[in-house]
This record gives C-alpha cells, sequence and structure tokens, in this order.
C-alpha cells in the first residue's frame, strides 16, 4: 500500500515540475509523476471523458455540416440539430480536471522539501580516476 500512499518527499524542482505537467501538459500525469497515483488516475480519466466528449460533439457537427452539402435541393429539409450540449460537457469535465490537478500541485509543492546541505568538511566525490 506504499505505493498509493504518496508519502515520498520531492524536491522542490520537482514538485515545480509536477505543477507544470499537471496545468500545462495533461492534467494528472504530474500527479502521477509526484506519487500521487490514485489522484493522478483520477484525474487523468476525467479528462479523458472530457476529451471524449469534445471529439464526439466535433465528429457529429462535421457530419451534419458535410451532410448538407450533398443535399442541394430545395426537396430536402434538413433539421439542424445542436451537439453543443456534449461540447460544454466536455470542457467542464475537463475543466474540473484541471481544477483538481491545480489542488493536488499546490499541496505537492507544500510537501515539497529542500535537500538539506552537506555537513561541512565533507568532501564531493572524485570525478576523475
Amino acid at each position: 500500500m506504499k505505493k498509493f500512499s504518496g508519502d515520498k518527499a520531492l524536491s522542490p524542482a520537482k514538485a515545480r515540475n509536477c505543477l507544470m505537467l499537471n496545468l500545462f501538459a495533461t492534467p494528472g500525469l504530474g500527479s502521477l509523476v509526484g506519487g500521487r497515483v490514485l489522484t493522478g488516475l483520477g484525474q487523468l480519466i476525467l479528462f479523458l471523458v472530457g476529451f471524449v466528449f469534445i471529439c464526439f460533439w466535433f465528429v457529429k457537427t462535421m457530419k451534419e455540416y458535410y451532410g448538407m452539402m450533398g443535399n442541394l435541393t430545395s426537396d430536402d429539409i434538413s433539421i439542424h440539430v445542436s451537439y453543443s450540449r456534449y461540447f460544454l460537457a466536455g470542457i467542464m469535465f475537463a475543466v474540473a480536471s484541471w481544477l483538481w490537478s491545480l489542488l493536488t500541485s499546490l499541496s505537492i509543492i507544500r510537501a515539497a522539501k529542500t535537500p538539506e546541505p552537506a555537513p561541512p568538511g565533507s568532501a564531493p566525490p572524485k570525478l576523475g580516476p
């Protein structure tokens, strides 16, 4: 169960990188890198659900518009169906995932610890032979 606890201390640089991944790449990815596995998977799944809704909206809308090009006669009356509710649902899922990842990233940054400096008198390791 230690794998899912997320208790390992991160450096401030790695915590900052987790924040950048979460906010600017994919929500949930930075949480996974930061050791918050269950939270990261939840954020990633929520974001992917929103992405699927937006893709569904795009395909249905384009199918309707391209279908209108084939029916140029005045005999056919096409009914315009709005699929905007799928787009709005996708945006809401994506925004919820992004906000959740923001909160997780802030908690990762708060939990990050600066590395302790080397004790005085300790020599750096030798690099050459």
